[in-house]
């Protein structure tokens, strides 16, 4: 078989690793910096941090920060535009998934004559035309390694991953100061978010040996350390192993796929805007439970790398425990398990059937086929 996968050129990680940025803009010749980030990472300070390199550096920018979280395809091309009224030769994110996914589609998009919507349709049509470099500002979504940028669709009340290789950043930088005030909830949802990522991509169809060494890599930091950056703030080694793990995670995903966990759980973003994070939490344990016979194999090898003190234990009670210890990481880290306090109701379980067995992009990777009563069967358990 042969395998491969991308990733960005570049990655500096490292607590106060955004003074390379310096660097980066002095190697690209950049003149003039197209920056993206929203409302929220402003009032924290953190864009600050970044528009003073960018000061320091002589660099001129401009701000694009009105993206809303979770955007539709519809806000990103307002940005699209703002962005198309500026002159600029560079683009950096600072934020979580949202704006850098966003910031991927615009960097493409610059100066072209092609919307996010003809994206939707045809991926493949555009081309960077801006070299990019991701600083996220959560430990979870992977964005920053990923070829994909996920939008709300409203008329359909779900998600879409747009999908192209030129969407992979050039530079990348992990520096946990970057996440050192993130607030609990958001490591929680972020967290899971990244777990399923390395989770999904070990046993998606997909997976290759390259993907694997990313994904393993990305598991043993995220169960290892997630709790741990969850339950103390000032425990900055865990974050520092968040960023990275979540990083792993985002490299995986190129090389491999996720699976049923995110295709079942865009209608929940999509329809009741449920956070993404949270939204895969709610559905993560059930899904691989499902799973669970088709992958007992790759999850007790995912137990063997992570938790090595088991190994004598049958592949059945390792599988077993990895799902265990995702519902239990939901549990402990303050995640709902259930839809009730998001309006969700039981009536409408047809509609996310419907929603859910559409994701096909996704669901073909998973490892068990699922019909539409399988589907039925694990929104039930949430609803």
């Amino acid at each position: 078989m042969i395998s491969q996968i991308k990733m960005p050129s570049y990655v500096g990680a490292g607590a106060g690793s955004i003074s390379k940025i310096a660097e980066i803009l002095e190697k690209e010749s950049s003149k003039k910096v197209l920056l993206f980030t929203d409302k929220g990472i402003v009032a924290a300070g953190l864009a600050g941090k970044v528009i003073n390199k960018l000061e320091e550096a002589g660099v001129n920018y401009e701000v694009f920060d009105e993206l809303k979280p979770e955007p539709s395809y519809q806000d990103v091309e307002k940005v699209v535009a703002q962005m198309n009224e500026a002159e600029g030769d560079f683009v950096i994110a600072v934020g979580g998934g949202s704006v850098m996914d966003a910031a991927k589609l615009c960097a493409m998009l610059k100066g072209s004559k092609y919307t996010v919507k003809d994206l939707l349709n045809d991926p493949t049509v555009a081309t960077k035309q801006l070299k990019t470099l991701m600083i996220p500002t959560t430990c979870g979504t992977g964005a920053e390694a990923t070829c994909n940028a996920i939008v709300a669709i409203p008329e359909e009340q779900s998600k879409k991953g747009i999908v192209n290789d030129n969407m992979i950043p050039d530079y990348v930088i992990l520096d946990a100061e970057m996440i050192a005030g993130l607030p609990k909830q958001i490591i929680a949802a972020t967290g899971v978010d990244a777990l399923a990522h390395v989770v999904e991509c070990f046993t998606s169809k997909k997976a290759t040996p390259l993907s694997d060494t990313y994904a393993l890599a990305g598991a043993r930091l995220i169960f290892r350390n997630i709790e741990k950056a969850y339950d103390n703030a000032a425990d900055m080694d865990a974050k520092s192993a968040m960023l990275l793990g979540a990083y792993y995670g985002g490299v995986a995903i190129t090389g491999s796929g996720t699976t049923a966990v995110h295709a079942l759980s865009y209608p929940l973003g999509g329809k009741y805007h449920i956070a993404h994070g949270v939204s895969n939490a709610i559905l993560f344990a059930h899904v691989m439970a499902f799973n669970r016979d088709a992958c007992e194999v790759r999850l007790a090898t995912m137990c063997d790398f992570v938790y090595p003190e088991y190994v004598a234990k049958d592949a059945k009670w390792k599988s077993e425990f990895i799902i265990d210890r995702i519902a239990e990481i939901v549990k402990n880290t303050n995640i709902p398990t259930d839809l009730k306090e998001f309006g969700v109701k039981p009536e409408d379980i047809d509609f996310l059937v419907d929603a859910g067995s559409k994701q096909q992009r996704l669901l073909v990777n998973n490892m068990k086929e699922l019909s539409l009563d399988d589907i039925r069967m694990i929104y039930s358990k949430v609803l």
